[in-house]
């Protein structure tokens, strides 16, 4: 079926566009593949290892302690990008907004966040792949390269991100709907996370979106 995101809106001129789609687990290239994208596919395995070790919370030391909490707060950071990941596939998608905006204001801002996004994540792609290169000179150091395991991993991350934003204002095909419940949540972000804990709960359990409450924390600031 169709996709659908969900516009946020967390202030004058702060918009978010969020959704769940089903994590991707790319599958492997076939050994005809180059050798950049045998490397890319191991290193985005290696990546994935890492963060789930870090998640399990079982290490030993300040240090490992530090890496571990970076590596979580790194694989949230990517994790929001799944929206436009999923865009690169999507023939259809529908744009729910909040009902205090008209429809011709919702389509406007929805281009504005894609060609934003389109920009912010091919100029990373850029940067992160030289980073990539520079990481190589950490190789010979013993121990997972967790810096180019996590570059390589962005560095996919950013080109699909780029090619999901273009897709969405060029490719897709948007329907849009009006919901009360997200202009409830443009009210509740200016309210402190305590007060409106409970609400947002609720709200995310009627939409079906399980790690909606965690994300709204962290962007609604």
């Amino acid at each position: 079926g169709a996709m659908t995101v969900f516009l946020l809106a967390l202030g004058p001129g702060r918009h978010e566009i969020y959704s769940e789609p089903p994590e991707e687990i790319p599958e492997a290239p076939p050994p005809s593949a180059g050798r950049w994208r045998q490397w890319a596919h191991r290193a985005g395995e290696q990546w994935r290892e890492l963060v789930s070790v870090a998640q399990r919370g079982e290490a030993q030391g300040r240090l490992a302690r530090w890496r571990d909490a970076a590596v979580c707060h790194l694989a949230e950071s990517i994790a929001e990008q799944r929206t436009l990941w999923s865009l690169r596939k999507a023939e259809a998608a529908t744009l729910c907004f909040p009902s205090s905006m008209s429809d011709d204001e919702a389509q406007r801002v929805m281009a504005r966040l894609l060609r934003a996004a389109r920009w912010h994540h091919g100029v990373w792609f850029a940067v992160d792949g030289l980073l990539l290169i520079a990481s190589a000179l950490l190789a010979p150091i013993p121990g997972p390269n967790a810096l180019a395991y996590y570059l390589a991993f962005r560095v996919v991350g950013h080109a699909q991100s780029a090619l999901g934003a273009h897709r969405g204002m060029t490719r897709v095909a948007w329907t849009r709907a009006a919901d009360e419940r997200l202009t409830e949540l443009a009210t509740l972000a200016r309210e402190p996370q305590a007060q409106r804990e409970a609400r947002v709960d609720a709200i995310a359990a009627q939409l079906r979106l399980h790690r909606f409450a965690a994300y709204f924390d962290r962007v609604a600031r």
